[in-house]
């Protein structure tokens, strides 16, 4: 069976500085790498863009353009949210039935926020899903520690790690872009 690229929130607005540092810079290129490769073998890909209801955030108007390594062709399906799961409120999940999809491989933009509850959800959902986690990033601002006065703000290569290591082995099987590739769809 075929696996589906399920390619999750990778646009412009993530390039605003408000969200602090970041860890992995290759993200969207890896991306792009999986992107290629899915196109290449005419597998099915699915482009996930976060719609914000918020005015103030940066994940509306251009902040909602995806990134030229993702950028969506004719005919590839977008799917719009205004939550973290790429599965509530749109019509994902019933695509990837009709189009007879049960494996997926996950990528894209955050790792501990829409990446992780996606992939929570499409393991209960019954999908066999492989995170690219180099093709994945977390900010700074993903973590916030001020429920603890005496913890220190977390380090994005934390939050990431500590995200990743929650989900595999539960919810996925987190492996890198190299490893996906050679695999195949």
């Amino acid at each position: 069976m075929t696996s589906a690229l399920i390619l999750i929130d990778i646009q412009m607005g993530f390039d605003e500085p408000c969200w602090g540092a970041r860890n992995n810079p290759q993200a969207e290129a890896n991306a792009g790498r999986l992107l290629a490769e899915w196109r290449k073998w005419a597998a099915p890909v699915c482009h996930i863009r976060h719609v914000s209801t918020e005015f103030a955030s940066p994940l509306v108007s251009e902040g909602t353009i995806f990134k030229h390594e993702v950028t969506p062709r004719d005919g590839e399906p977008i799917f719009e949210k205004h939550v973290n799961s790429a599965f509530i409120g749109t019509e994902l999940e019933d695509h990837l039935n009709h189009s007879s999809v049960g494996d997926l491989v996950i990528c894209g933009l955050t790792t501990p926020h829409c990446v992780s509850t996606t992939t929570r959800m499409a393991a209960n959902l019954g999908f066999n899903v492989r995170l690219a986690h180099d093709a994945c990033a977390s900010f700074a601002s993903n973590a916030s520690t001020d429920w603890a006065p005496d913890m220190a703000a977390l380090d994005p290569q934390v939050i990431h790690d500590t995200a990743i290591s929650h989900l595999h082995g539960e919810f996925c099987t987190a492996v890198t872009t190299d490893a996906i590739l050679a695999e195949g769809p």
